[in-house]
């Protein structure tokens, strides 16, 4: 295989998760009866432009269906953190009734409903049917397609240029990195900006946050490799802000080459960064798979030492993370009885792969589970503060990255 970005040669392996399931491929109980479809799991880094891969065996229009089940307004969380981004926005920019924002990827609303409360003009890029029908219900108006320059032109014509294009945990989506950004430049105005954010690719090889990695994301991306797939196509990075979202994301904001933004010293602060961890070189990607099994060893052995003290053992978030997880440490339903979801489009359904069956949160008080496996880490604190009032006092919460904990 050759780079996505830059077609190179890929000679340098970073982990190989076995065979499985797309992540958010939610199966119903017809499905149980039917193969699943199971594609190789690996992830390759370019030593030339440093992007970290998957290999490519899927389209993205086999994985982004129009059942795709993920519906970003289940986290109150991160509704919040996208209320604060468009309150900040809508201030620092001076957005108003002659503005026009773009946010691709716009699932089901959970941003652009901020927009369309101030009275400011946006639009929606969003493929999967049933979460654009989601937005479209809050008054948003989306399009119902993926992305790229040919869209972007079409786009450029049929409304505007925009002032603002948000572009948040879709890079990594993307499976021709080169025409979704050269869309984003042709789609910019002059003098506009766009915030860009995604997990850091820091934070997933020292925090071993390899749950992250399922078919769903092409792409593994550190500043250093953003800037350069940016700059092909004109755009500048000047400043990028640290996040906790995600387990540690960046959002990075880019202009065109000559706009009057100046850029920061956040920009060489986080490159630093990057450097000094060794990002731009061979080491920082070596012994990742054996850390990553050692993970896997450690669940394994909980599930087995629960079963053997007969603990029973649920867990809580229906998360794409959470079936990379369970697939690879290969935890099937007669260990793990079931996975409770506040979403109710995953309700109802079963895990790929694991065939673990999904039920709404009210029925783990029911099941007096002694432990409960918080799958999508990067919100525990918020899940378990929802589980603690309606669990028993002796529950014990569990987390596996990037170390099996207690809580």
């Amino acid at each position: 295989m050759k780079c996505r970005h830059c077609q190179n040669e890929l000679t340098l392996p970073l982990v190989d998760l076995g065979v499985m399931p797309p992540s958010n491929a939610y199966l119903s109980q017809a499905d149980l009866t039917t193969r699943e479809a199971c594609y190789p799991l690996k992830v390759s880094v370019c030593q030339h432009c440093w992007l970290v891969q998957t290999e490519d065996f899927t389209r993205a229009d086999q994985l982004f269906t129009e059942d795709y089940a993920y519906f970003s307004s289940t986290s109150a969380s991160w509704l919040e953190h996208a209320r604060r981004f468009a309150d900040a926005t809508i201030n620092k920019l001076s957005l108003n009734k002659h503005s026009f924002v773009v946010e691709l990827a716009s699932n089901d609303g959970y941003l652009l409903k901020n927009y369309v409360e101030a009275g400011i003009p946006c639009l929606g890029v969003e493929p999967t049917a049933a979460t654009a029908a989601a937005a479209r219900k809050l008054g948003i108006n989306v399009v119902s397609e993926f992305f790229g320059e040919q869209k972007a032109i079409e786009l450029a014509k049929q409304y505007q240029q925009a002032g603002l294009i948000v572009a948040n945990n879709v890079l990594a989506h993307v499976p021709d990195i080169n025409d979704f950004v050269k869309g984003i430049a042709h789609l910019l105005a002059p003098e506009g900006c766009v915030s860009v954010e995604f997990p850091h690719l820091l934070n997933l090889l020292q925090l071993c946050q390899f749950d992250t990695i399922y078919h769903e994301h092409y792409s593994y991306l550190s500043l250093y490799t953003v800037q350069r797939i940016f700059a092909r196509v004109g755009l500048r990075v000047f400043h990028v802000e640290q996040l906790s979202t995600h387990g540690g994301s960046l959002r990075v904001w880019l202009c065109h080459e000559p706009s009057q933004h100046m850029t920061q010293t956040s920009v060489s602060r986080v490159l630093e960064e990057e450097k000094k961890a060794g990002l731009q070189s061979a080491d920082a990607y070596s012994g990742f798979q054996a850390r990553v099994d050692n993970v896997v060893k450690q669940l394994k052995c909980f599930f087995s030492e629960s079963e053997l003290s007969g603990k029973t053992v649920l867990a809580y978030g229906a998360a794409a993370k959470g079936n990379t997880l369970l697939n690879y440490a290969g935890i099937k339903k007669d260990q793990l009885a079931v996975v409770a979801d506040a979403a109710p489009s995953k309700q109802g359904k079963f895990l790929p792969g694991s065939h673990v069956p999904i039920v709404p949160p009210a029925h783990l008080a029911d099941l007096k589970p002694d432990y409960v496996v918080i799958l999508p880490w990067n919100i525990s604190t918020e899940i378990i503060a929802q589980l603690k009032p309606v669990l028993v006092d002796s529950v014990r919460f569990i987390t596996a990255i990037p170390e099996l904990k207690l809580q």
